[in-house]
């Protein structure tokens, strides 16, 4: 899976993503600092599914009409430690296979997908 690992992501998400062969562009490697909507953009200009812990791209997308990536993964769940939340994460992404075209929502006990909106509002 191709995917954009946010800042916030932390470095054993990423690690063990790689090592599942996943394509992992992590911004705090390649661009730190950047901004949302343009993390959102470099993420739908590489075809990248985003994964998150910032809620403020829920508002980019839904509000401010944002191109939602080809998917979004906002993860709200808890992190007992750094080796159990990467192995959470990558037991999450390997468990469904139609990320794309939603905005999914991932807490201790549920997963939510909402699908994007079909063009940007301008």
């Amino acid at each position: 899976m191709r995917l954009c690992a946010n800042e916030n992501i932390p470095e054993d998400c990423v690690i063990r993503l790689r090592q599942d062969g996943h394509d992992v562009l992590w911004i705090r490697e390649a661009a730190p600092g950047t901004p949302d909507d343009a993390v959102l953009a470099r993420a739908w200009s590489e075809n990248r599914l985003l994964i998150t812990f910032d809620k403020d791209f829920g508002g980019l997308v839904f509000r401010r009409g944002a191109r939602g990536s080809h998917g979004v993964v906002l993860f709200r769940i808890s992190q007992p430690s750094p080796a159990a939340l990467a192995e959470r994460v990558a037991t999450v992404l390997a468990s469904r296979d139609d990320w794309q075209g939603h905005f999914s929502v991932v807490d201790d006990f549920t997963i939510r997908l909402r699908r994007l909106p079909a063009e940007p509002k301008s």
